[in-house]
């Protein structure tokens, strides 16, 4: 389905009963709804509403880069949550949706019953390393804006951190290198400069506060957000943390287990039951 939302028109889509448990789902940068794609097949006792955020997938990318503010986005995203009569729901993002999921659990904490964080943060704590941060996201907007998109999924799907996917097989591998091959320049970039970790606000001050259980997923592989995540824990009142055997999109990497791990999570399973 779309839906306008503050002027800009948004892609959604949505599974399952109306009557069942509501999950919605906020992907990565580079990505989209198709992330889910595996997973989702998983989780037939819940609605799912799985959101293309500003600037990726099917969703508009306005040329207006103050448009991408995570602010504008928490908003956009609580017109598009009123819209559809969503309250009481899970809500579950990776990376970036990881980011902006916690960021409206802080901003509008009555609507989520728990939050699931996949490879997440609340940010960075300091404006130094924000400034850094944004001089480092501004210089590969315009990279992806002047070398265009081939050439950015190249070296993105390089880094480091998506070392343990090149042991993927060959099919999920050019699965996620098409989604990334679809995405606008131009989201992708304005997505960069306005809605990356240096240009939000951190929301590390923000956890001590938020009383919903939330649970962290990190990969073993990934250890940079598996410490990120036991400090996170640390300050969260009802938090529990998990670590699967796997990189950075563990969804990606070991679907069934996170998609169970998902499951327990949402029914309120315990792994010593």
């Amino acid at each position: 389905m779309e839906l306008m939302a503050n002027g800009v028109r948004y892609h959604i889509e949505v599974a399952g009963e109306e009557a069942l448990p509501v999950l919605v789902l906020l992907h990565g940068f580079t990505g989209s709804t198709a992330t889910w794609k595996t997973v989702i097949e998983k989780w037939s006792d819940y609605q799912i509403v799985a959101i293309d955020l500003i600037g990726h997938g099917q969703t508009e990318s306005p040329t207006d880069e103050s448009r991408y503010a995570m602010e504008r986005q928490l908003d956009d995203l609580d017109f598009i949550f009123e819209e559809m009569k969503l309250e009481n729901f899970t809500l579950l993002g990776y990376s970036m949706g990881g980011r902006t999921a916690l960021a409206y659990a802080c901003e509008f904490p009555d609507r989520i019953d728990q939050l699931i964080l996949e490879s997440a943060s609340p940010g960075l704590k300091s404006e130094a390393a924000r400034q850094e941060r944004r001089k480092r996201d501004t210089q590969l907007a315009t990279n992806i804006l002047n070398d265009g998109l081939e050439q950015f999924v190249e070296t993105w799907e390089n880094i480091p951190l998506f070392d343990s996917q090149k042991s993927l097989p060959e099919s999920v591998r050019k699965q996620v290198q098409q989604e990334r091959l679809v995405q606008s320049t131009v989201g992708l970039a304005n997505s960069l400069k306005s809605m990356g970790t240096g240009s939000q606000r951190s929301y590390w001050d923000c956890l001590s506060e938020l009383k919903m259980p939330v649970l962290l997923i990190t990969g073993k592989l990934d250890p940079k957000f598996c410490a990120i995540a036991r400090e996170m824990q640390e300050l969260l009142p009802n938090a529990e943390h998990r670590i699967i055997s796997a990189g950075h999109a563990i969804h990606v990497e070991k679907p069934a287990e996170f998609a169970t791990m998902v499951m327990e999570q949402i029914n309120g399973i315990n792994e010593e039951d």
